[in-house]
């Protein structure tokens, strides 16, 4: 006669309702503690239900899992066995909590009964990730009460027997079930004098088809961390606005902060040299409750403007076009001329990561407003950890994938390689041989730099891709990188783009900067 252990139920009860809410992506890592979960998800894949994806390392899977919801705006589940396991899903989760992604994670643990005796692989599951809304199941729960959006955490008990000999059909009969919609009535903002947008690069969840139309209107300057989404930003600001005498030029009365402020210093001078600045982010909500600002907003405002400063915002633009056309002369093979070929050169409708570190500064500084590109990045913490975990995942649901990456952050997470997406997926690494971002910070040149800054890593980066198994070619031109995206191509492959020594790329990034200063003096007369 079959029989069903508890645990067994428990486990197909839970995928039940998972899918009768449309979640159809799970990740799982394997483990024993898990195997009721990693049974049931298995039996769901045989039937169509649900994509399986199998990742042994948890701290790759959260990431991947994470790549999908950042690209799908849907939750994705990520489950693993108990004990170090959970505990490998903790950047992800940090990252998904400040980003705001909906990333579901699914820990399997024992019955509470043997917390703190010092049972195998047992531990203090529940509340591992702090910040996020953690349940500790022992039995079914309406999960339409708890997937309200953000991360979210299901500690599940599971006693033993795990396994069972029920083939029972209890898949049959699945019902979808919509999630509620939480009902927001926008407030009005109607701010006095010369004001700016800043819109950092997550846009604080803000899907393009709402934001683009309400930043059109508006009728002020745009600065977007990403220029890649926003054809009428004033690209460049990053650089410009490093010059103290071009920021009091420039100087808004207020600002309208949309998400998290960007990477840029100097636009986090500006900000805080203005007098009023509100702020656009439902976060403020639950994570980021002690952000300040004159005005605080969870959703976009209705927003009007009594009176617009045309010459002053003419002098924005000109501002952002005598940038643009003091970086154009340069053709120096560097590595924000690299970046600035790959951003420009990319096909439409294809998706693109950009990775943290240096890659995400060079596009918010170097490259041109466009449009044209579905782009992510991992910004609620802006660590390197996972990055190419993340872009597998981003890649699995879009027919043409691109990434641009550094060399150490692609080597913190090499064991993404282990299982490789089937994604046509071009990842450009950016080889300098170390932590490239050190060089342009204040730390740069002091004793011992090279050691705890530096980082050389001194890899064969192409034998260690190669013994993947994945394809990988060399770039040393522009005419080598624009070669390596038109040129059609399936599968995964990573052009590793060969740039000079650090020193000498921070030395050129001050020239840079040097020079787009005195084009932008000249342009709004400040020379």
């Amino acid at each position: 006669m079959a029989w069903l252990s508890i645990a067994t139920q428990l486990a197909r009860a839970t995928v039940c309702q998972l899918i009768s809410l449309g979640i159809t992506n799970f990740v799982l890592s394997p483990g024993s503690r898990n195997a009721p979960l990693s049974l049931a998800l298995y039996e769901a894949e045989e039937r169509g239900l649900v994509e399986l994806h199998i990742k042994v390392d948890e701290r790759g899977a959260a990431f991947f899992a994470l790549g999908i919801a950042k690209a799908t705006n849907q939750y994705v589940a990520a489950i693993c066995t108990s004990g170090t396991a959970a505990a490998n899903y903790f950047p992800a989760a940090l990252e998904a909590l400040h980003s705001n992604n909906k990333l579901l994670l699914i820990t399997a643990d024992r019955p509470a009964r043997l917390r703190q005796t010092g049972a195998n692989q047992t531990t203090d599951q529940v509340a591992m990730y702090k910040g996020l809304v953690s349940h500790d199941l022992h039995e079914q729960l309406d999960l339409t009460k708890v997937l309200t959006g953000g991360p979210v955490h299901l500690n599940m008990q599971f006693d033993e027997p795990l396994l069972s000999d029920d083939k029972s059909d209890w898949l049959a009969g699945i019902q979808p079930i919509s999630l509620p919609e939480p009902i927001r009535f926008p407030k009005k903002l109607a701010p006095v004098g010369r004001g700016v947008i800043i819109v950092g690069h997550d846009r604080a969840n803000i899907d393009l088809e709402t934001l683009t139309p309400w930043l059109m209107n508006s009728g002020v300057p745009i600065i977007a961390e990403d220029p890649l989404s926003f054809p009428f930003a004033c690209a460049h600001a990053s650089i410009f606005l490093a010059d103290v005498e071009i920021r009091k030029a420039l100087a808004p009365d207020f600002v309208i902060i949309i998400g998290k402020t960007t990477l840029s210093r100097s636009i986090n001078s500006l900000i805080a040299e203005t007098p009023s600045t509100y702020i656009v982010d439902f976060r403020t909500e639950r994570v980021d409750k002690k952000r300040t600002g004159t005005e605080i907003f969870s959703m976009l405002p209705e927003l009007k403007f009594a009176d617009l400063d045309r010459n002053w915002m003419e002098m924005w633009h000109t501002a952002s076009q005598s940038a643009a056309q003091e970086i154009s002369r340069s053709h120096q093979w560097s590595e924000e001329f690299a970046i600035r070929t790959i951003a420009s050169h990319l096909p439409n409708d294809c998706a693109l990561f950009i990775a943290s570190s240096r890659p995400i500064r060079d596009i918010e500084a170097f490259a041109s407003s466009r449009t044209g590109l579905h782009t992510f990045a991992n910004r609620g913490l802006a660590g390197i950890d996972g990055n190419t975990s993340t872009i597998f995942g981003i890649s699995t649901q879009f027919q043409r994938t691109f990434a641009i990456t550094g060399d150490i952050t692609f080597i913190h997470d090499l064991s993404a390689l282990i299982a490789a997406p089937e994604s046509d997926l071009s990842i450009f690494l950016i080889d300098n041989n170390g932590g490239g971002i050190f060089s342009t910070l204040p730390q740069a040149g002091v004793d011992g730099f090279e050691k705890v800054f530096g980082t050389p890593h001194n890899a064969n980066l192409e034998k260690i891709i190669a013994g993947f198994g994945i394809a990988v070619s060399r770039a040393k031109s522009a005419s080598d990188l624009e070669r390596e995206i038109v040129h059609p191509h399936s599968g995964l492959r990573i052009v590793i783009v060969e740039v000079p020594a650090r020193p000498e790329m921070a030395l050129h990034i001050k020239d840079m900067y040097q020079r787009v200063s005195s084009a932008v003096r000249i342009g709004v007369n400040l020379a």
